[in-house]
């Protein structure tokens, strides 16, 4: 019996110069058990034909929409609702673009859309094309939707240059694919609170006080767990990112709304990453109209929020305490104060000066600050990476 014995797997063809290895990952698939379907874009079809795949799977290969159909249902849905995992594979910049921007214009697309199976995408183009910071904030963006992102291997490519862009060879994605279908999901079932973005503390009914912070981080930690069978409640600040696939969302806007949100599930948690930027002060009294240009100074009076980490920390019981310092300077003497000072499990520390990393980009840098005194630092890395290490952290000391 091979590894995906019964799992029905819709594998998805772009037009790229890749396409060919597709037919292997095909057939190795098929030899892993799996019944597989093919979905080709037209521009696939200039590169493989639709015999082969039909030949090499034993299913009839999906292209044109309005191509006639051997039963009733509609055919997008029907791949749609019988798939156990869709993978694209080569995902061209193009594809990958549609998707996050929700557009369905062809078989593909549209089934992706009409999914609730998890995705996987594996990413082949040009150097340049995959460096560009539409692809990578596309990437990001399906990222922490919840969909799964094979990395490009780097060395010579068609266009006749050297870079990250290849797709890698068919043994390597089939590999992943059955890592996802048959993989252990280390926190099945475990209940985890996560904090994200910032914190807002209105002044009058147009301004507050605020920071820069996204959600970036938080969101794909919150992906990262629900992939890993967790339980998750995401608490976040204003943010336009997009809600994580498989997340139970609580949308805040003010400190003591994100405290409030927190403890109410406490008791029951087995974890909480603080990653949120929390505001640590707010205006002793908000105008009920909006504040008019006077003196040439505007003096706020402001007044300490409370310090949700700190709580969390004095109620510990079976809880493991994950928390953030964002700092400037001094990066390694705050983070262990906080560490010990809030009673925390591990803290993440990283310098949010630095161009290349922090805040509203996606990429970071990162410490980490154990309670038995361990530390481990991280070289630049994508923020959905760094999800995968602080959450193997979180499952390796969860009693």
């Amino acid at each position: 019996m091979g590894a995906l014995e019964s799992k029905k797997i819709v594998l998805g063809v772009t037009g790229g110069i890749a396409a060919y290895k597709a037919v292997e990952i095909a057939s190795r698939l098929r030899k892993a058990g799996a019944e597989v379907h093919v979905i080709m874009t037209k521009e696939a079809t200039q590169f493989v034909t639709e015999l082969t795949f039909r030949e090499i799977t034993g299913q009839p290969v999906s292209v044109d929409m309005w191509g006639k159909v051997a039963n009733f249902n509609v055919e997008h849905i029907a791949l749609a609702n019988l798939a156990d995992l869709v993978l694209i594979a080569p995902a061209t910049a193009n594809i990958m673009a549609k998707i996050a921007a929700g557009i369905a214009d062809d078989m593909l697309s549209t089934t992706v859309l009409a999914t609730k199976a998890p995705v996987m995408l594996a990413p082949a183009m040009n150097t340049n094309m995959y460096e560009n910071p539409i692809t990578q904030r596309n990437m990001s963006e399906l990222r922490q939707r919840g969909m799964q992102l094979i990395e490009p291997a780097a060395g010579h490519l068609a266009c006749g240059i050297e870079g990250k862009g290849r797709l890698p060879e068919p043994v390597t994605i089939v590999q992943e694919v059955m890592d996802f279908m048959t993989g252990e999901q280390p926190l099945k079932s475990r209940k985890i609170i996560i904090t994200a973005a910032g914190t807002i503390e209105p002044l009058d009914p147009v301004r507050f006080l605020g920071n820069h912070s996204t959600g970036k981080m938080g969101y794909a930690i919150a992906a990262e767990a629900a992939r890993q069978g967790a339980d998750v409640l995401l608490v976040s600040g204003p943010s336009a990112l997009p809600n994580p696939a498989g997340v139970r969302m609580k949308r805040i806007q003010t400190a003591r709304e994100m405290q409030a949100a927190v403890e109410a599930e406490y008791a029951q948690a087995d974890a909480v990453i603080m990653s949120a930027a929390v505001a640590d002060y707010r205006p002793k009294t908000v105008a009920a109209e909006k504040i008019k240009k006077s003196d040439d100074e505007l003096v706020l009076h402001l007044e300490r929020n409370p310090d949700i980490l700190w709580g969390l920390g004095q109620q510990k019981q079976q809880q493991v305490l994950v928390g953030f310092a964002a700092e400037t300077c001094n990066v390694e003497e705050y983070a262990k104060k906080k560490l010990t000072k809030k009673n925390l499990d591990f803290i993440v520390a990283n310098d949010v000066s630095a161009k290349d990393a922090g805040f509203a980009v996606d990429n970071n840098r990162v410490q980490l600050y154990f309670r038995d005194g361990r530390t481990e630092k991280y070289p630049l890395m994508a923020k959905s990476e760094l999800a995968k290490v602080i959450l193997d952290k979180l499952a390796a000391i969860l009693p």
